[in-house]
């Protein structure tokens, strides 16, 4: 007779959470490390008296942390996620109604970014005894539709537990998509709330210690064999890192293949940290916030060794980069979705780390040839003294993001972790940045979700504390995206857990307002200004008189604010320097001037611009709109701008 314990549906649940464990070839950890959690009427008799009776019989077996916002729950298991390459996430739990609603930005930023988040929003009664409930949503049409299922198109799974005996099914398959290196995301499990309090009888052998084993597939031998093909006939190949380098733990091989070879490296956001910023091979970021040196070379690129990327448009500068009219793409993906992007017949469907090694080995002796490794030289050379003079303090009160971006390099450790989500941050850090550790440039640029910063920053340090780091974390964000999101500071204060936070004040949306320049819109509502009754408009000069500094100190957070004079990017430098010394969470704010820009990257990036308008701004913008676009390859053939001599010289 099988082994039981009588239990609810809650208890049963967060039990069978904390026996999960992810194994990745010797390494073995929690796949859930702790419960998010913001309780409502929704599941404080269900998950929430489930945690708290664990707690009280075991405590530390499923930890459960406070949270102020139930999107930066989301954000924060992402964040833990990221760190630990995939391997170990949270699970978020949220009251029905607005709680679970409030979750959705956050599901598909996780699922966006291939980044495994366990979501357990709460539900209306599955009884419908007492219909409508508070917080229900009522449809004529569909009296069963209900908020949670907004999570279907932004979760990589969903279910609902509508019995309590559909509990094992359910959670089973939630672990398995969870766990996976090619469907992980967001995954989301719905509880109606009266169903988390129901009991059953719960089989002793689900609540056992359970190991998920990632997969690490070979490359087949038909595949690789053709991949070695197309790169021994190549002239001028290069590599495009993308994050799945960094989730299959193969910085090493790439490295390895790069110097075996010689083909140069350049990287996407999530790739970052992918290889060093000072390796001969490494030409920087690509596409449309990339270096001149990676774009340059992208556009005469004839073979692309696409690793663990997505392929998105600032990737591929909204398919600019490559000019090369007979450019092959080999796209190593272990999710056969991304694997075949660019209508490519060059598909390796199979690990990172395992695909690199076997690439290197299949490959021999082979190399690039002389004048190829001497162009990717001069690039390199060319772009790193152009980030020299970026990086140089302009002795201005209000300097540019970029001296800013130094300041903070400079200040900085190499293992320390730079943090970023939105707005004209990450652009500059992608172009500027130079990463020395593989873990140490995180900017969510799927999503780009404007709040992302403090939360995932939060969740990063979580993710480095659990494996025993103390390596700082470094939060840079603009004034909109704080706005935006800022309430997990006091989660960090309540925690005693440390970040710095660096504010760059610019009053307004910086990033938009230098798009709306170039589509022809003149900032038209990307400053923060005080509303002008005479123009029924917010463009004035009267900046807003909101104190972000005093708002953090409200917070509990050790404050410092840079003024605004010659030494300001000196004076950064020394607030990092004290933040560092700190075992506190500090807040850097210092203002900047937005219109002085980072060096451009020779990349671009399709905003379509009005076709017709009485603005002369709007007209001379299309105008330049269709001659960018006239570069744009098609899924198959070549660019239209394209020919064969400009392309291939």
């Amino acid at each position: 007779m099988t082994a039981t314990r009588r239990m609810t549906v809650g208890q049963a649940l967060v039990e069978f959470l904390a026996h999960q464990w992810t194994v990745d070839g010797m390494h073995r950890e929690r796949t859930i490390a702790g419960v998010f959690g913001i309780f409502g009427h929704g599941n404080v008799a269900g998950v929430g008296q489930a945690l708290a009776q664990l707690h009280s019989e075991e405590p530390g077996l499923m930890p459960y942390r406070q949270a102020r916002n139930e999107q930066a729950m989301v954000h924060q298991a992402v964040g833990y996620a990221r760190m630990h390459r995939r391997r170990g996430t949270y699970a978020c739990a949220a009251s029905v109604g607005p709680g679970a609603a409030n979750m959705i930005t956050g599901a598909a930023l996780a699922t966006s970014n291939r980044l495994p988040a366990l979501l357990l929003p709460s539900d209306t009664f599955a009884t419908r005894t007492t219909d409508p409930v508070l917080q229900q949503l009522e449809h004529p049409h569909d009296t069963g539709l209900q908020v949670t299922d907004a999570f279907r198109p932004v979760s990589r799974f969903f279910d609902r537990v509508q019995r309590p005996e559909q509990l094992f099914s359910i959670a089973l398959a939630a672990m398995r998509v969870l766990t996976d290196p090619a469907e992980t995301g967001a995954v989301t499990i719905a509880l109606p709330e009266d169903v988390q309090a129901e009991a059953l009888d719960v089989p002793v052998e689900f609540l056992q210690d359970r190991e998920w084993h990632v997969r690490r597939p070979q490359p087949e031998a038909g595949p690789l064999a053709r991949a070695v093909d197309a790169l021994r006939a190549a002239r001028r190949p290069l590599i495009v890192a993308g994050g799945g380098v960094l989730y299959s733990g193969a910085e090493q091989r790439l490295r390895e293949l790069a110097e075996a070879t010689g083909i140069p490296v350049a990287t996407t956001q999530a790739g970052g940290g992918a290889l060093d910023w000072d390796h001969p091979q490494y030409v920087g970021g690509i596409g449309a916030t990339g270096s001149t040196a990676a774009n340059r070379l992208a556009a005469r690129a004839d073979a692309v060794i696409g690793v663990g990327t997505r392929y998105s448009d600032f990737t591929t500068a909204s398919r600019t980069a490559f000019q090369h009219p007979d450019v092959a793409f080999v796209n190593i993906n272990i999710a056969p979705f991304d694997a075949y992007k660019h209508g490519t017949q060059l598909p390796v469907i199979a690990d990172a780390r395992e695909t690199l090694t076997a690439l290197r080995a299949a490959l021999g002796g082979w190399q690039v040839d002389a004048e190829h490794a001497g162009t990717v030289a001069r690039e390199k050379a060319a772009w790193d003294a152009t980030v020299d003079q970026a990086f140089a303090p302009s002795g201005l009160a209000l300097p540019g993001q970029a001296e800013i971006i130094g300041a903070v390099q400079a200040a900085t450790a190499p293992e320390d972790v730079i943090v970023q989500a939105a707005g004209s941050l990450p652009g500059d850090l992608h172009k500027l940045w130079r990463v020395r550790d593989p873990l140490g440039y995180h900017v969510e640029y799927a999503f780009s979700c404007m709040g992302y910063e403090i939360a995932g920053g939060l969740g990063a340090k979580r993710g480095l504390l659990a494996d025993g780091d103390e390596r700082d974390v470094i939060v840079m964000v603009g004034d909109g995206s704080y706005l935006m999101l800022s309430s997990e500071l006091v989660t960090a204060v309540a925690e005693g857990i440390k970040i710095i936070v660096i504010l760059v004040q610019n009053h307004g949306f910086a990033s938009i307002g230098h798009l709306s320049e170039t589509v022809g819109s003149g900032r038209f509502g990307t400053k923060y200004r005080m509303y002008d009754g005479r123009t029924d408009d917010f463009q004035g000069d009267d900046v807003l008189p909101v104190d972000l500094a005093m708002n953090a100190r409200s917070y509990g957070l050790d404050v410092i604010e840079v003024a605004p004079t010659a030494d300001a990017i000196a004076d950064l430098g020394r607030a990092i320097a004290r933040a560092k010394a700190s075992d506190r969470s500090t807040f850097i704010h210092i203002n900047s001037d937005p219109l002085r820009y980072a060096p451009d990257g020779e990349g671009w990036w399709d905003v379509p611009v009005a076709q017709t308008s009485q603005l002369e701004s709007t007209r001379r913008s299309r105008a330049e709109y269709e001659t960018q676009r006239a570069a744009q390859r098609p899924l198959l053939g070549s660019p239209a701008a394209a020919t064969d001599e400009g392309a291939r010289s």
